[in-house]
């Protein structure tokens, strides 16, 4: 008899497959809650991917309106079909998740399809509060609904830091697509602005805009650190637990950035996060 594989086989196939972190994230969570989790995680990364699928905006915008409809009750033929749409919804209606939370998600992905500058501090603090912030809220709500409405300060700004130090990652990508995560005020306070940042030739100023904008999340960092967390929900932190290694070698490397990987080997990354779910914090 063939494998008959359920929506949580094949969510985490996917999550394995597109983020890998989250992946092992979602293991080192409790089995119970795990097909939620695998749900949330892979429906963030299918909407991380969309820019890489895509030649131009409106497709893009197309495939987001596909999931904001599935969100609205306003699916486009029987969710059964898409196997992660039908584990969204269930995870959504198990665990009450908020789904105009998911919504706002998916309208803050919209910047990642046009090659607009990021505006303001607040601008860049608002994007990863609607994305990683909210990913990690939603992840501890599905843990534990008590301690998550404890915890949404630290969600805010650990979801911050895990966001800048995922632009670090993808700042070489980025730069040859023409897009700046880097928010135009510090780039301004370097003494650049959107072209000559990606011009890369000014080093030193492109070292200090660098260095100013990983300085930001380790700020942020520090704050979601500074808050104690229930020992249920820090599952739902475990990836946040592999930013602080990005932020540091962004701050020494600074232009370097933009020339090679700041990712650490799979194993250690493996590792730190395994170390942070003992330690229960990150």
């Amino acid at each position: 008899m063939a494998d008959v594989k359920t929506n949580r086989d094949i969510s985490l196939a996917m999550l394995r497959d597109t983020d890998r972190d989250r992946y092992l994230a979602c293991l080192l969570s409790p089995e119970a809650k795990r097909s939620a989790l695998a749900a949330l995680y892979a429906f963030n990364a299918e909407l991380a991917r969309i820019r890489d699928l895509v030649h131009e905006p409106l497709p893009g915008e197309i495939r987001m309106q596909y999931w904001r409809d599935l969100l609205e009750g306003n699916a486009h033929g029987s969710t059964e079909a898409n196997p992660l749409a039908a584990a969204l919804l269930t995870a959504v209606e198990t665990h009450r998740l908020p789904r105009q939370t998911l919504v706002n998600m998916i309208e803050a992905r919209i910047f990642d399809l046009y090659d607009d500058p990021m505006e303001s501090r607040t601008s860049l603090e608002g994007y990863a509060g609607e994305t990683a912030s909210a990913l990690i809220q939603l992840a501890s709500l599905v843990l534990s609904p008590q301690d998550a409405t404890k915890s949404a300060d630290a969600a805010g700004h650990a979801g911050v830091a895990q966001a800048i130090s995922g632009m670090l990652l993808l700042m070489p990508l980025h730069q040859r697509r023409g897009q700046v995560y880097i928010p135009l005020e510090i780039l301004s306070a370097t003494g650049l602005d959107r072209e000559t940042f990606l011009a890369g030739t000014d080093k030193p100023r492109i070292s200090a805009a660098i260095e100013a904008f990983a300085g930001l999340g380790r700020d942020h960092l520090a704050k979601a650190r500074a808050s104690a967390l229930s020992p249920v929900i820090v599952p739902a932190f475990l990836p946040v637990a592999l930013a602080e290694p990005v932020l540091v070698k962004a701050q020494k490397r600074g232009a370097a950035v933009l020339e090679g990987s700041l990712q650490e080997p799979q194993w250690r990354r493996q590792m730190r996060m395994a170390l942070a779910g003992m330690r229960k914090k990150i």
